[in-house]
């Protein structure tokens, strides 16, 4: 399909479809979590990064490997403990007696999407080891820089409830994540279906017998692509995201506000939004959807707003209740 500007009656109404059917092919394994799908989506279309926080056992895993069936996508998942290393994530090189040389042996970082599973349970130096890759979309060994897959995306999950024996990501590499999307507990008939379904039979390592096909790839992602980079943004549009982000830098609430780079984020996220509502403008309603998702974890809370019951989410909440929305 051709990847040109976005026609005048909007974004392509074929693209859309085929993104949206992504969605009802995760629905056949996964019960309650479009909004952690739609988040998923954006961050392809915007070549983003995702972390996942949820409690064991909402699906996280099942999640990432239905939504690389439905795309077509190569996946791969790395459990992330205290002992790994660099080398483990980014390949390394390997000697081959045969011809009395070293050559290089991929590690599980080239892929489509690669699932990080439990990021916070391995020591900086390896979680660093990503930090290339999501950046330059590239890794370096030996002094020569291997390209990535496109597309590339990282999807790491973190466990909110058990800090023991963890090592938490540090700010400049939680700012490289485009989306922090919370997986919650499903809601009662949810959680009904998910058992009605198992009681049926649903084998979760068995995504083909649950009907999940693909109705997309890689060629319709870059065409999405192109087509969101043609969404208009007023000035006063682009005013209204700046002072979002610099308000949070003046809450007495916050130690850390929004960089400029979560500035650039919410911009690209909000230009997906409006893209898959099927719009070829951003409208301020279009930021604050994206607020929370794109800025929550590049926030920091200062310790006695902590110790008072104060959350992130609460903070972005009062900034965009007081900034001002352009009409």
């Amino acid at each position: 399909m051709p990847a040109g500007p976005v026609p005048p009656h909007g974004p392509s109404i074929a693209l859309r479809e085929q993104l949206g059917a992504v969605r009802t092919e995760v629905g056949k394994a996964v019960v309650g979590q479009d909004a952690a799908v739609t988040g998923l989506l954006i961050a392809l279309l915007c070549r983003g990064h995702v972390l996942l926080e949820g409690v064991p056992g909402v699906a996280k895993t099942l999640l990432v490997r239905t939504l690389s069936a439905a795309l077509d996508l190569d996946t791969k998942r790395v459990q992330f403990t205290p002992d790994l290393m660099p080398g483990d994530i980014t390949g390394s090189l390997v000697y081959d007696a045969r011809t009395a040389q070293f050559s290089f042996r991929e590690g599980p970082v080239f892929t489509n999407l690669l699932l990080a599973d439990e990021i916070n349970r391995t020591p900086p130096k390896t979680q660093a080891s990503l930090l290339e890759a999501m950046e330059e979309r590239q890794v370096s060994v030996d002094g020569q820089a291997r390209l990535l897959p496109d597309p590339f995306l990282v999807i790491a999950t973190q466990n909110p409830v058990e800090y023991e024996g963890t090592y938490p990501l540090p700010e400049a590499q939680l700012d490289r994540f485009l989306l922090k999307l919370n997986l919650p507990l499903p809601e009662r008939e949810q959680e009904v279906e998910v058992l009605a379904r198992h009681a049926a039979g649903f084998d979760p390592r068995d995504l083909r017998g649950a009907g999940v096909r693909p109705v997309a790839g890689a060629a319709v992602l870059a065409a999405a692509r192109a087509e969101v980079a043609q969404v208009q943004v007023s000035r006063e549009v682009l005013g209204y995201t700046v002072d979002l982000c610099r308000a949070t830098r003046q809450s007495p609430s916050l130690s850390l506000g929004v960089s400029p780079r979560g500035a650039t984020a919410l911009l690209a996220t909000s230009r997906a939004w409006a893209w898959m509502s099927g719009r070829p403008y951003v409208t301020p309603d279009d930021v604050k959807a994206l607020a929370h998702p794109t800025l929550r974890h590049r926030v920091q809370l200062r310790a006695e707003a902590e110790l008072e019951g104060v959350s992130t989410e609460r903070v972005l909440d009062t900034v965009l209740a007081a900034v001002a929305v352009p009409r």
